[in-house]
């Protein structure tokens, strides 16, 4: 599954003005699974702990895709993500994903994640942890199966990470350092890692008075001015394909657009702050800010 770059930087020549941060692209049209791809989702389905049935809608059907499904704006609760990664991706590359999310209250979480994963190849007691989750993120025209590690910490902790004050680690348990130490390339200690955010985001949980499940809205809101809508809902995965059936027809009789392909968040998020760092860098902006 490709996804398309969220930001792309440009080439520095001489006497040249510094680069500008492209807008998040939209999506392209989606591609069917083939037989061999279903047939790889119903295997990694029976050893996911749970299906997250996905769908990104495109910017001109943003306000028209609120309404229909009769969401009230002022349900969603704020929240600030914080990733954590190379300047050039590193980590991304690797397929490892770390990071932080501040949430009202002053409560926070965190996360190490990895994907694509093989389920068969994790430890078993890792997998029985509470804490570690195995799950399969499903989109029209792909899907990816993930494992993640997460954990808690304060809100004031975060902060003081971003502005240098603690190393990130601390913010990470030592299960999570190990998680991570297992899949992040060699050398590429939590320490030599920069922060790429901090997005801005409103989260729902939302009940449709039509649609008998839970379904969850996200919208990722970026610097310059683009955003992302993302709507969601869970299943068992024993329920997958009923309920991405129910989905798929609950959506297209509100009129949301199915026919795109999708943009994913950690990736359209990591793209942006890097071309900014970059674009950073082109005006010889100090360490310190690059971080």
């Amino acid at each position: 599954m490709t996804t398309k770059a969220a930001a792309k930087t440009a080439k520095p020549t001489a006497g040249a003005k510094p680069a500008k941060v492209a807008k998040v692209d939209e999506p392209a049209l989606a591609t069917p699974l083939s037989g061999e791809e279903m047939i790889k989702l119903l295997k990694l389905a029976t050893q996911a702990k749970s299906i997250e049935l996905k769908l990104s809608v495109p910017t001109t059907g943003h306000r028209a895709t609120i309404e229909s499904i009769g969401f009230d704006p002022v349900e969603a609760q704020p929240r600030q993500a914080f990733f954590f990664d190379t300047p050039d991706l590193a980590l991304n590359r690797a397929g490892v994903a770390v990071r932080a999310r501040r949430i009202q209250g002053g409560s926070a979480d965190t996360v190490v994640k990895i994907r694509p994963v093989d389920p068969a190849k994790l430890d078993d007691k890792l997998r029985a942890l509470e804490e570690f989750k195995i799950e399969v993120d499903a989109m029209p025209g792909g899907y990816v199966c993930s494992a993640s590690f997460k954990g808690v910490c304060a809100s004031q902790d975060v902060l003081d990470v971003t502005s240098g004050a603690i190393p990130l680690r601390k913010i990470f348990s030592k299960g999570q350092r190990a998680f991570y130490d297992a899949h992040a390339p060699a050398g590429l200690t939590m320490d030599k890692l920069v922060v790429l955010g901090p997005t801005f985001l409103l989260k729902a949980k939302h009940q449709p008075k039509d649609y008998d499940r839970r379904i969850a809205i996200e919208m990722w809101l970026y610097p310059d001015g683009s955003r992302i809508l993302e709507i969601s809902t869970k299943c068992l995965p024993k329920e997958a394909f009923q309920v991405a059936t129910e989905f798929k027809a609950y959506l297209a009789g509100r009129g949301v657009p199915l026919s795109a392909d999708q943009s994913a968040k950690t990736r359209t998020t990591l793209e942006f702050y890097r071309a900014r760092l970059e674009s950073d860098r082109l005006r010889g902006a100090p360490a310190s800010k690059l971080a």
